[in-house]
This record gives structure tokens, C-alpha cells and sequence, in this order.
């Protein structure tokens, strides 16, 4: 008797299960083709009802509206939307370090360009042929200052020492045009350079204001093409197998779930990106440290190694100097006489002449209305102002990059409980991982190898280290002598090598060139690094005059 209505009671529980799941099977699958059309995804292979999702590798193995074909297909489109958002989120950064190489760049080169023309002008109305029959001199000079910016293995107190040695050659003939000099006689003339001080105080002030100024111009420049380069180069990310499957899961799966609105929690996104930009995060220490250093030059450019303060009166300075000379002609002629002997007196037609008909004008500058406009359009004090600025926001900007990312809006859901939190809609609740690949040993969401590190941001990283040193060298006014530029790759022999791109140092051996470079032989008389040999192209006397 109490048989039956047990056997009835089964029986419906059975017809009510059996009834449930065809409900579930039955669920359309419209919504998520929709939502994969609009994404841009053929949904030719997809079904029009749920089905069982134990073919999924990834999203839930639970009834699914995705087949393994689209799984692996939102396993690629995973991986270019993190690549964009990567790109996206960089952006302003590397067109930071892009735009303000260019214009420092032109600045420098173009002043450079307007201190040459503005001296060749004036030494023209001042000096006529004097000037235009020894110009080379003057021209050697500049040539040599832009081939040491544009990153010529130039020595500048070997360069500065040669004009003025020159230039004593040429005045010294000039103002004793009387006389007949050899070659030895000259080269004797120039060993009394330091001891007689034909040319004043300016050659020893010049030579230190330019040789500052050039070094903390050059490596300030060099600075931001390493920082756009490194910027650029780690902005393309190497996505691995673990980061890969945590990005598919994070912003597809809910689509394989019939959920194609849902957004990630954002601490859910923080952790995903936090395993996927570990090497990334890694970078930031030496990056602080690289933008600590620019700060430092760019304080130097504002105040005591300023290149326009320094190049853009050059030609009064160097009028100056010649002015003293000629002043200061007798004395010198009769202790270079006395120390190296009398020389033979000229032929016939070789008249004397005085000093006055030698220098018979006082050197007049330009006045403000007549010098060339300011370099580039601007000037070096707003060019400075404006990249301390936006150095300063790029500190920390590699290890905020995960943060960055899922602050956005169209990444991830600001309300904790309306959200994708890797397995359904809810809060999400594992703690945020710190960063930096040896913090993602316990990261919930990504499987990060933290012994392998990444060798290509290693690179970087040491990129960045030789930087910094040649920074900090040219902020204390000091020049780091290499014994190569390979650290420069450029095909285009004519093109200035600042211009050129920049190569990671792919070797130890290259690396310690430019950590520990080799010294060169110091000079004899006043143990200064020699440069390569300056050829002097000196004109016989006869032709000088």
C-alpha cells in the first residue's frame, strides 16, 4: 500500500529534472552572436542554443555557447586587444620622448647653425679679408662642436686648444707680417701659449663654459632617444602561454558564458595584468633612476652649462680676445722673439705695417634687432620648463602601467558586484599581488615563471644603467670616453649618428665598453685624455698675409 506513492513521487522527480535541463539546454545563444558580430568574429560555427563545454580548454566546461574553434580564435583576439591596450595606455609617454628628442635636436642644430653664421657675418664687416683668407680656422672650429654632438668621438679641450693655438699662428704672422716663419717657428710660438696669455682670460673661461655646456647638451639629447627607444621597445609586450589563457578568460570568457556585456572586476584586471607586466614593472627601478638623472642635466641647461648663453655670444668673445692680442702685439712679439729666436727678415715687397692698419676697425656685435632669431623658434628656457614637467609625470610609469590599464572604463566595471570576477557576476575576492615579477609567485590568476626573467627588458634595464652613468658624469661637467659607438646602429654614413637608431647592447663584452671604457693616453703636459690626432691644415705665411 505504501508502495505507490513513492513510485508516483520518484517519477515526477525524475520528469522534473529531465524538464529543467531541457531548459537549460534550450537557452538561445543569440545575445552572444550578436555581441561576437559586432567584435568582428564570423559566427558561422556557432550553435544557436547552448551545449556542453567539456571541449573548452579555458572558459568553463559547464553549457557553453562557444565551440574550440572559437575559443582559440578569442585566445588571439585576447592577446591583440591587451597588445592595444598596452599601446593605448603608452602612448603619451613614448610621444613624449619622440617629440622632444626632435625639438631639442633641432634647437641645438640650429644654434649651432645661427652662432656660426652670426660670427662669419660680423668677422666679414669687421676684419673684410683678413677674416675671409683665415676663415678655415674659424670654420674647423664649428665643425668640430656639431661632430662632437652629433656623437663624434671628438676631445672639445683638444679642439678649443688647437684654435686658439691657431689663431695665434695667424695673428702672430699678421702683426709681424715683416718677417719670414717656418713651420718650426710656429710650432714654438704655440709652446708659449699658456705662459705668455696673448688672448686674455677668454680662452681659459670659454674652454670651460662650452666644454660644460656641449657635454650636458649632448647627453641630455642622447638621453631622451634612449628613453624613446626603451619606451617603444617595451611597449611590445611578449605575451607568454600563462598570460595568454588569464587575458582569454578574462575578457571572453563571459561571452562563452552568455554574459557578453560583463566587465572584469577591476582588482580581478589588476591581478591578470600585474602576471602579464611583471618583466615590465621590473624595468621601473633603473627608469627612476634614468629620469632622476635627465632632471639633473636639465637643471644644469637651465643655469651654469646653458649652450645658447654659452654659443650664442661666441663671436664677442672671440673678437675680444683677438682685440687683447692686438693690444697686448709688442709684448708678446718680443717674448716670443726673445724665447725662440729672431726670424728672418722678409723679402722685398713684404713691407711692415703697423697695427693699426693690420686691426683698423674695433669689432662691433650685433646689436638685439640685427642677431638672428632664436633657434628653432624658441628658446632653450621653455624647452627645458616643459620636458622637467613631463619627465616628472613619467616616473613610476612601468610599475602604475596594470593600474593604468584597468582604470579605464571600457576595460573594467567600477561596481564590485556587477562584474566578471573569472567565473561568474560577483565580487571579486582574492588580494591584489604587489608587482614586479617576484611577487607573482602567489598571483591567483596567471602562472609566471618568476626564475625565468624576461632577457629582452634585461637589456633594457642595462640600457638604461649606461645611461644614467653618462648623465650623471655630464651633470658634474664630466665627458665618458668610448672606445666605440656601437652602441649607435646606423646604415647611413651621412647621417648624424644622434639621428641614428639605438641598439640595446646585446653582449656583456659591449656592455663593459661602456661601463668601464678604456683611458686613453694622457697628454704629457697636462694629463688630459688625448683625442684623435686634429690634422691642422696650416697655410704658409706668405699666403696667410
Amino acid at each position: 500500500m505504501l508502495k505507490t506513492p513513492v513510485v508516483v513521487f520518484t517519477s515526477l522527480s525524475l520528469l522534473l529534472s529531465l524538464s529543467c535541463a531541457g531548459d537549460v539546454k534550450s537557452r538561445s545563444c543569440s545575445d552572444v552572436r550578436q555581441a561576437f558580430t559586432t567584435k568582428g568574429f564570423s559566427v558561422h560555427n556557432l550553435p544557436h542554443q547552448e551545449i556542453s563545454g567539456q571541449h573548452l580548454r579555458v572558459c568553463s566546461q559547464g553549457y557553453t555557447c562557444c565551440t574550440s574553434d572559437m575559443e582559440d580564435r578569442i585566445g588571439q583576439q585576447s592577446k591583440l586587444d591587451f597588445e592595444k591596450l598596452v599601446d593605448e595606455t603608452s602612448l603619451t609617454i613614448r610621444t613624449i620622448f619622440t617629440s622632444r628628442h626632435k625639438k631639442f635636436d633641432e634647437f641645438f642644430l640650429e644654434l649651432l647653425d645661427n652662432s656660426e653664421k652670426s660670427l662669419n657675418d660680423m668677422f666679414v664687416r669687421t676684419y673684410g679679408k683678413l677674416y675671409t683668407h683665415n676663415s678655415e680656422m674659424f670654420e674647423d672650429l664649428f665643425s668640430e662642436l656639431k661632430r662632437y654632438y652629433t656623437g663624434g668621438n671628438v676631445n672639445l679641450e683638444e679642439v678649443l686648444n688647437d684654435f686658439w693655438s691657431r689663431l695665434l699662428e695667424r695673428m702672430f704672422q699678421l702683426l709681424n707680417s715683416q718677417y719670414t716663419f717656418t713651420d718650426d717657428y710656429l710650432e714654438c710660438i704655440s709652446k708659449y701659449t699658456d705662459q705668455l696669455k696673448p688672448f686674455g682670460d677668454v680662452p681659459r673661461k670659454l674652454k670651460a663654459q662650452v666644454t660644460k655646456a656641449f657635454i650636458a647638451a649632448r647627453s641630455f639629447v642622447q638621453g631622451l632617444m634612449v628613453g624613446r627607444e626603451v619606451a617603444n621597445r617595451v611597449a611590445k609586450v611578449n605575451i607568454s602561454p600563462g598570460c595568454s589563457k588569464a587575458l582569454t578568460k578574462m575578457l571572453y570568457c563571459p561571452y562563452c558564458g552568455e554574459m557578453p556585456g560583463l566587465k572584469p572586476c577591476a582588482n580581478y584586471c589588476q591581478n591578470v595584468m600585474r602576471g602579464c607586466l611583471a618583466n615590465q614593472a621590473d624595468l621601473d627601478p633603473e627608469w627612476n633612476l634614468f629620469i632622476d638623472a635627465m632632471l639633473l642635466v636639465a637643471d644644469r641647461l637651465e643655469g651654469p652649462f646653458n649652450i645658447e648663453a654659452v654659443m650664442e655670444p661666441i663671436d664677442v668673445k672671440i673678437s675680444e680676445a683677438i682685440m687683447t692680442m692686438q693690444d697686448n702685439s709688442m709684448q708678446v712679439s718680443s717674448k716670443v722673439f726673445q724665447g725662440c729666436g729672431h726670424p728672418k727678415a722678409a723679402g722685398v715687397g713684404r713691407s711692415a705695417r703697423g697695427i693699426s692698419d693690420v686691426f683698423n676697425s674695433r669689432f662691433r656685435p650685433y646689436s638685439p634687432e640685427e642677431r638672428p632669431t632664436t633657434a628653432a623658434g624658441t628658446s632653450l628656457d621653455r624647452l627645458v620648463i616643459d620636458i622637467k614637467e613631463k619627465l616628472k609625470e613619467s616616473k613610476k610609469f612601468w610599475s602604475s602601467l596594470p593600474d593604468s590599464i584597468c582604470a579605464e572604463d571600457e576595460v573594467t566595471d567600477p561596481d564590485e558586484e556587477q562584474c566578471w570576477n573569472s567565473h561568474t557576476k560577483g565580487r571579486y575576492f582574492p588580494e591584489v599581488v604587489k608587482d614586479g615579477l617576484t611577487n607573482q609567485l602567489n598571483n591567483p590568476e596567471v602562472e609566471v615563471d618568476i626564475t625565468r626573467p624576461d632577457t629582452f627588458i634585461r637589456q633594457q634595464i642595462m640600457t638604461l644603467r649606461v645611461m644614467t652613468n653618462k648623465l650623471r658624469n655630464a651633470y658634474n661637467g664630466k665627458d665618458v670616453y668610448f672606445q666605440d659607438s656601437s652602441e649607435f646602429n646606423c646604415t647611413d654614413k651621412n647621417k648624424p649618428k644622434l639621428a641614428c637608431t639605438f641598439t640595446p647592447f646585446s653582449d656583456a663584452k659591449a656592455l663593459q665598453h661602456v661601463l668601464f671604457p678604456v683611458k686613453r693616453p694622457a697628454h704629457p703636459s697636462n694629463g688630459r685624455p688625448l683625442a684623435p690626432l686634429i690634422i691642422r691644415r696650416r697655410q704658409k705665411a706668405s699666403h696667410a698675409v
